[in-house]
């Protein structure tokens, strides 16, 4: 039985006692597990339910009908399997991502913005199950991101919550083969370039993480010098993440580890195929705006992680999110328009044209 914890979100925050230890006990559940177990109710597990079944339903189509659903001006769309490499590897994982839905008369679209631009929704129900998941998620990651400030105890509680104001959240929805079609490996050891992960899996299983190790060295994702692409792939301790029927699991990526100069650690984890049963998950990425500037925090972390001494790790949101999709999807029909229609300069534009956020946290 698995010693990850399981947490309890209300459905509001007010500060209270029993609010503080909540989120004192999230981040020592990050500190210590790297991840922990959300309950939900069961009207939150119907939602998921649902777009459970729109994504078998999708993924059981011929590869034709899949392949139609992809659109050249937004990384929205369907993956196949071996189109995504990990530590120079290819994944076995079809994907259908679904990043933030801009309408095609939309400003942001007409102007070029990189990664802007419809999604190319495969029916109308499989639309609408995918949205309701991602709004029941975007409210819970709202709610742990207020958690989080409160547990790191910044005097802002609403500081990270100031930095996905119109967030690019997006999603990637997941299909994995049985391992007897494939070998083991579904995806490799890697950590996710975004701020909070929260996913669901089906009874299938596969997800292993790597706990937080002491003195153990954890590169920069979002530096360009720097991978955590198959860091630690086959050294100890790697920790299996059962499924728990009723919860979601949640995670930092990148951003929280920037953020708070390492005090939370991004999460590494892999996927290892089922022996003889498909596995099938949903990754959400509950993120900051596309144009916002992130930075780390201006605090004093109780083990001197603090990240104001580095000051370099100041990133563009839009420019990371189109860097790293640009380098696992060098091929797609999106990143050659967005490179033979001067999509870079745009963004460099987009980069020098976005106001700083203002340095969060820690606010005397």
């Amino acid at each position: 039985m698995s010693d990850i914890p399981v947490l309890e979100l209300p459905e509001s925050l007010t500060g209270s006692p029993a609010d503080r230890a909540l989120a004192a006990g999230m981040i020592d559940a990050w500190r210590t597990h790297g991840i922990f177990y959300l309950a939900t109710g069961p009207a939150e597990q119907e939602i998921v339910r649902a777009a459970m079944s729109e994504s078998r339903r999708f993924f059981a189509l011929p590869f034709a009908e899949k392949a139609r659903y992809v659109n050249d001006t937004t990384y929205s769309g369907y993956i196949a399997s071996g189109e995504e490499v990990t530590a120079g590897e290819a994944d076995h994982s079809e994907i259908f991502t679904v990043c933030k839905d801009i309408a095609g008369d939309d400003e942001r679209s007409l102007s070029a913005w990189p990664a802007h631009g419809p999604v190319p929704w495969p029916g109308q129900a499989y639309e609408r199950a995918m949205k309701a998941f991602m709004t029941q998620l975007g409210s819970m990651g709202e709610r742990l991101l207020a958690l989080a400030a409160l547990g790191l105890g910044l005097d802002d509680p609403s500081a990270l919550n100031a930095l996905t104001a119109d967030g690019w959240h997006h999603m990637r929805v997941l299909r994995f083969p049985a391992a007897s079609d494939a070998g083991e490996r579904g995806i490799g050891a890697h950590t996710d370039y975004g701020l909070l992960v929260i996913a669901a899996q089906d009874s299938a299983g596969g997800l292993w993480i790597r706990p937080p190790v002491s003195g153990e060295h954890r590169n920069r994702n979002w530096l360009g010098h720097e991978s955590t692409a198959g860091m630690f792939e086959n050294d100890e301790p790697w920790t299996y993440v059962p499924p728990v029927p009723g919860t979601l699991t949640v995670f930092p990526g990148d951003i929280l580890q920037l953020l708070t100069g390492g005090h939370l650690l991004s999460t590494p984890h892999k996927v290892r195929l089922a022996a003889d049963r498909e596995r099938y998950s949903m990754a959400y990425f509950h993120e900051p705006a596309f144009q916002s500037w992130v930075e780390p925090l201006r605090h004093a972390f109780p083990d001197g992680g603090g990240a104001g001494a580095d000051p370099e790790n100041r990133l563009h949101y839009g420019t990371h999110f189109t860097r790293m999709f640009l380098r696992c999807y060098p091929d797609r029909m999106t990143t050659l328009r967005l490179l033979a229609t001067g999509g870079l300069e745009r963004l460099a534009r987009l980069r020098e044209s976005a106001l700083p956020v203002e340095r969060m946290a820690g606010r005397r």
